[in-house]
């Protein structure tokens, strides 16, 4: 063996492709969503035009992507997991047709294109919303089932990630405190729930897919909780830290609307230092996989540093 030839054991795993995995597990996703969803020459066109016009406005999949790299770090299928992560990203499509509402938080743009509503109309971009979560449950029914997951408990998995305890809480929550003093503690419960819950839902998903173990099942319960937090604190941040362009959406809503956020609670350092200790909470969960998280490990990295 030549001498500038490393040991074979000593030889340096190769980095992740962090853009290349997001690059075409997105395409995957995409063509999959195109798969499932009716296409717009079917009747009634219009609802159909609308979803697919927000479902396909360019969002970065990062719960799909959340979904499938759980997924792999578990052992599993992508294709078992796939319906799973169209579930969720049509979930969460829904809450943003709904979140830009005039009486939600009334944003004229989402990704850098003109909300639902000002496309379609409010009356079409509600049930647009209505029907994606419905479309959600129709591609999570598809799915077998695993020996330790029922389908019973996937749909119930979905449901309650979603419903009033959960997601739709943390707008309730969110909405009520407009213009009023917010606690650091209320704004976690909202942040939690508005957030949280879907991030977390997607990597508890895609574990079960896996079939995973208990064990794993809770450290991607762990990880999904603070990467949920992390990513919020950060879109906090962004919000009065970047311009509209920088973010493809209106910047300075939040605080426009006397939203509570924790740069306006508790300042940005401190911000950017709980959003810091969120992540290192998040790896921490991943050590019962011993080194085959590395999606999950670079996704947390990427939401931990974007800028948008």
């Amino acid at each position: 063996m030549s001498a500038k030839t490393p040991h074979p054991s000593r030889r340096r795993p190769p980095a992740f492709d962090l853009p290349q995995f997001l690059e075409t597990r997105t395409a995957t996703v995409n063509a999959a969503l195109d798969r499932f969803l009716p296409c717009t020459t079917m009747k009634p066109k219009t609802i159909h035009k609308a979803m697919r016009y927000s479902l396909f406005a360019g969002g970065k999949r990062m719960r799909p992507a959340l979904v499938l790299a759980a997924a792999a770090a578990c052992g599993g299928r992508e294709s078992d997991a796939l319906p799973l992560a169209c579930a969720v990203e049509c979930i969460h499509t829904y809450s943003l047709v709904h979140d830009d509402l005039p009486a939600m938080d009334n944003d004229d743009y989402r990704r850098g294109k003109l909300t639902n509503h000002k496309v379609f109309g409010e009356g079409i971009a509600i049930l647009a919303g209505d029907a994606l979560l419905t479309q959600a449950f129709e591609l999570a029914a598809q799915c077998k089932g695993w020996q330790r997951y029922s389908h019973r408990q996937i749909i119930l998995e979905i449901a309650r990630a979603s419903g009033s305890l959960q997601l739709i809480a943390g707008q309730v929550a969110d909405l009520e405190g407009e213009g009023k003093k917010t606690s650091a503690a209320q704004l976690k419960y909202i942040h939690e729930r508005k957030t949280s819950a879907l991030l977390c839902c997607s990597a508890r998903l895609g574990g079960m897919s896996a079939n995973c173990s208990a064990a794993q099942l809770k450290a991607l319960t762990d990880f999904g909780y603070h990467v949920g937090l992390a990513f919020q604190v950060i879109d906090d941040i962004l919000d009065v830290t970047q311009t509209s362009e920088q973010l493809g959406k209106t910047a300075g809503k939040d605080t426009q609307a006397q939203k509570a956020t924790y740069p306006s609670i508790v300042g940005l350092e401190k911000s950017r230092k709980i959003a810091t200790d969120l992540t290192n909470k998040a790896f921490a969960a991943l050590k019962v996989f011993k080194g085959r998280a590395v999606a999950l490990e670079a996704l947390a990295e990427f939401l931990l540093k974007r800028d948008r």
